[in-house]
């Protein structure tokens, strides 16, 4: 059994004395107005929701409790993304330059129009020889 936690619950001055043993630290922020986590595909948005942090060897966790309202993003918050280029690994060139003599543009240019597929580039550019 952990001391405090009795028949009637925590003693709470028990409690904070073993996080302070522990080294935890909880701490209420006062008078927030709004909390926004956002994704790529949907925000979360907390209207004057309660905050805690609790500090541990340094590490800091925000605990956020309250009812989220759901934000879907539409196309045109996404669209303002610049689409991540492929990377092609130079590996994948090297082996299709080793597998099939081609140069390392006409490797790279394979690879692209196979969607990074070795397998699928070595056999097209070995088909156009």
């Amino acid at each position: 059994m952990i001391p405090g936690f009795g028949r009637g619950g925590a003693d709470p001055r028990r409690m904070k004395k073993m996080m302070k043993q522990f080294g935890i630290n909880i701490e209420e922020i006062d008078d927030v107005s709004e909390v926004i986590i956002k994704t790529r595909s949907k925000d979360y948005v907390f209207k004057s929701p309660s905050v805690t942090i609790m500090t541990t060897q340094g590490e800091k966790t925000f605990q956020i409790t309250g009812k989220p309202e759901t934000v879907e993003k539409d196309g045109g918050e996404t669209a303002t993304e610049e689409p991540a280029e492929p990377s092609i690994p130079d590996d994948d060139i090297k082996l299709v330059m080793d597998q099939t003599g081609a140069s390392e543009e006409d490797a790279r240019a394979a690879l692209e129009e196979c969607d990074g597929n070795p397998a699928e580039a070595i056999l097209k550019l070995m088909q156009e020889q």
